[in-house]
């Protein structure tokens, strides 16, 4: 099994996300660390409408009222938990949700990059 350590869990608020570059050469993959009510959840950092990064700014990837995570290219919402758009130019498509555990306190893909 292929794994790729992303940011220690500690480093992730609750109800907050971290973004995650992972530079492999030329290849640059980025990833949302998320915990929300007691969970953990890591999504590409890809909007499905135009294949953007969510955050504009580093790690702000919650609409002002931080209740769902928000695209700044085109004002797309998601669902923190599901990651399904619910406004916004891509409605109804969902973030990709990447395979993952944590192991000692790392919050580490077990997928292929």
């Amino acid at each position: 099994m292929t794994t790729t350590a992303l940011i220690e869990l500690a480093n992730v608020p609750e109800n907050d996300a971290r973004g995650v570059t992972i530079k492999d050469g030329a290849r640059v993959r980025k990833f949302i660390v998320l915990r929300w009510q007691n969970e953990t959840i890591v999504y590409r950092n890809r909007c499905p409408h135009a294949g953007t990064p969510l955050d504009w700014v580093p790690d702000r990837f919650f609409d002002r009222g931080k209740q769902n995570l928000f695209c700044t290219s085109h004002g797309a919402s998601f669902e923190p938990d599901t990651g399904l758009c619910i406004d916004g130019p891509c409605l109804g498509d969902s973030l990709e949700k990447c395979a993952f555990e944590v192991r000692d306190g790392i919050v580490t893909l077990t997928e292929a990059l």
